[in-house]
């Protein structure tokens, strides 16, 4: 049976995004001034999840560039032994994408960041990979390192139609 979705990117805040992590935004955590008063640090912004046993915080890199608009969704994936953390490096907006189940398209829920704002999914949540709207956008990631195999994917049906709007879709 063929089935479409159309997602509506809705503001990211930490309220809403609560079931599936933490939202990285200084908003909300009163600084500290540190270096002889020339800089302000902002702790705990999220909760970095490693899981038990073997595992290490891995920092590293991303650049990635836009897909073709309207965005389609063909794969969520998942983290089973840790938390994924993606900070933009620029003031460039993008998109969050998350479900509880990626076969249940009724719990799948997309969210517009600013560049100001990074995530941090939640051990085991479903989540799209990088969606972002310019060539060259630099992320820092912080998760998981070590023994296992940290990434699950599902592929959605052939017939299904999924696709991912930064503002209300053509026609609408």
């Amino acid at each position: 049976m063929t089935r479409h979705l159309k997602l509506v990117a809705e503001p990211l805040t930490a309220a809403s995004f609560a079931p599936y992590g933490d939202v990285l935004d200084t908003a909300r955590v009163e600084p500290r001034t540190i270096n002889q008063g020339f800089a302000r640090r902002f702790n705990d912004l999220c909760h970095v999840d490693v899981g038990a046993g073997e595992g290490a915080v891995n920092v590293s890199l991303f650049t990635a560039g836009p897909r073709p608009q309207p965005i389609a969704i063909e794969l969520m994936e998942r983290h089973p032994f840790g938390s994924q953390a993606f900070i933009p490096m620029q003031d460039r907006p993008w998109l969050v994408l998350v479900c509880d189940d990626p076969l249940d398209l009724s719990t799948y829920h997309l969210f517009s960041a600013t560049g100001r704002q990074g995530v941090n999914y939640a051990r085991k949540v479903w989540h799209h990979p990088l969606l972002v709207f310019d060539p060259e956008s630099h992320f820092l990631i912080v998760d998981r390192k070590g023994p296992g195999e940290n990434t699950e994917e599902v592929w959605l049906p052939k017939d299904w139609r999924v696709q991912a709007f930064a503002n209300h879709p053509p026609g609408h």
